[in-house]
Parts: C-alpha cells; sequence; structure tokens
C-alpha cells in the first residue's frame, strides 16, 4: 500500500488549499482513512477522517468548520479542502490509510502513512 500526498505550499492567513492523496495497492473502500499534521516542535495531531463507505467524516475541534475531508472512489483518491487557514495550521500533513471498516464514527488509528506535503500559513 503507497499513499502519496501533494498538494501543499504556501498560503497566506485567510487562504485556502486542496491536499489530495491518491492510493495505490488498496482501494479506499478497503478501510477508514484520514488526514494528520505535525507541526515543528510538537508532536503529530490528528486532522480529519472519512470512513470507508465515505458516508461519516469526523474532525479535530481545530479545523472544524474550515476543512472539508472527502474522496472520489474513481480515482482512489482522498482530499482535504482547506479554508480560512491560519498560521497555526502550519504543519506538515500526512495522509494514512486504516484497514477498519468502521460503523460508527471512523477511526483516527492508521496502519499505513504517506510521506506528506509541507503547509505554510503566513500572517
Amino acid at each position: 500500500v503507497q499513499l502519496q500526498a501533494f498538494g501543499g505550499g504556501l498560503v497566506q492567513a485567510g487562504g485556502s488549499l486542496r491536499l489530495s492523496c491518491a492510493a495505490s495497492g488498496r482501494t479506499l473502500r478497503d478501510g477508514d482513512m484520514g488526514w494528520a499534521r505535525q507541526a515543528p516542535g510538537k508532536e503529530r495531531e490528528f486532522v480529519a477522517a472519512i470512513s470507508w463507505s465515505g458516508g461519516r467524516t469526523d474532525y479535530a475541534d481545530s479545523v472544524k468548520g474550515r476543512f472539508t475531508i472527502s474522496r472520489d472512489n474513481a480515482k482512489n483518491t482522498m482530499y482535504l479542502q482547506m479554508y480560512s487557514l491560519k498560521p497555526e495550521d502550519t504543519a506538515v500533513y500526512y495522509c494514512a490509510a486504516s484497514h477498519r471498516k468502521t460503523i460508527g464514527a471512523p477511526t483516527r488509528s492508521y496502519a499505513y502513512w504517506g510521506q506528506g506535503t509541507q503547509v505554510t500559513v503566513s500572517s
């Protein structure tokens, strides 16, 4: 299983970016997927998750209402649309995948991780 995250970059505060995560070696329906981020000097933190069926999502409180996770099964690609970006959103963003097919909220625990893409928000 390989996950390729891309779409990061430098954006001003208040701007938007869309991250993409292309999966190979599995389909999106093989398990729940999500995004996490790690800022310099901090631990990696959960950002958003989407269920294997695509019907349920979950967000960290810090991004709720500003970020939207979605998926395109035909392209085997997951997305993270980020609006109203803040300097504190600056981090390396990782996409991740799980074997779990949850019934309730999508899992925040993952077996596979992509290489990360840098998002920098200037003030």
